[in-house]
């Protein structure tokens, strides 16, 4: 069992934030996903057409996200959130990047939504996670770069557990340790907005979407939420 939590500090600074913790076991990640290639293929289908584009930085959605980046002191335009970076590479090349039957799934819901969006293999998680303010003596591997090693900002927003950073600038990118592969059968996938009066039905239309392509893969799926209200679940 997995305890996410987030810290008084954030949700003191965040208090309308929402967070959809959608977990998977037994999943199947070398099996054919093609609910998710479909899904994949229908958003670089209808941006080629010019009947939809990803969500960028004058949307209401992304905005959040920047003036959040800002406030723990990193510039958003130079250190992107996931989902303005994957909205920005869609739109310039046409086509988002095909990495593994899971990470494809969660990167085709959080462009279609504009929700940033990540995922942590629970095997290699160690303790309980957290949301919170670093302190600076943290360390980071970044995901690809297992050789390479961060240290976050006092003060920037991480994801964190009780070895080491899992996401630096909230959700600019993940650790290399708790990466999703093929081979990953335990996974918690994370879905955000900053901004749930307003985005919390995008959220939970988010979070049963990506629920839909995991579950025929998967043995079980569950969707959890987490806020300042709720600061703690155990997945």
């Amino acid at each position: 069992m997995t305890t996410f939590r987030i810290s008084p500090a954030v949700a003191d600074a965040f208090p309308d934030t929402l967070i959809a913790v959608v977990t998977a076991t037994g999943l199947r990640g070398h099996d054919a996903w093609p609910r998710t290639a479909s899904a994949l293929e229908d958003l670089e289908r209808e941006l080629a057409a010019g009947t939809w584009a990803p969500a960028d930085e004058s949307d209401p959605r992304i905005e959040a996200w920047h003036t959040a980046y800002r406030s723990f002191g990193t510039n958003p335009r130079r250190i992107r959130p996931s989902v303005d970076a994957l909205g920005r590479r869609l739109a310039k090349k046409g086509s988002l990047p095909r990495i593994n039957p899971a990470v494809d799934s969660y990167n085709a819901v959080s462009v279609r939504h504009g929700l940033p969006a990540g995922a942590f293999d629970l095997d290699r998680v160690t303790g309980d996670v957290e949301i919170r303010y670093a302190d600076g003596g943290e360390t980071f591997t970044p995901l690809g770069e297992p050789d390479t090693t961060e240290h976050p900002k006092p003060g920037e927003i991480v994801y964190a557990d009780t070895t080491d950073v899992l996401t630096r600038h909230w959700n600019h990118r993940d650790a290399h340790r708790t990466r999703v592969t093929e081979d990953s059968t335990r996974v918690a996938f994370v879905l955000e907005t900053l901004h749930a009066t307003r985005d919390g039905h995008l959220l939970s239309n988010a979070a049963e979407e990506l629920r839909g392509l995991l579950a025929p893969h998967a043995e079980q799926t569950t969707v959890h939420h987490l806020s300042p209200g709720r600061p703690r679940i155990t997945v």
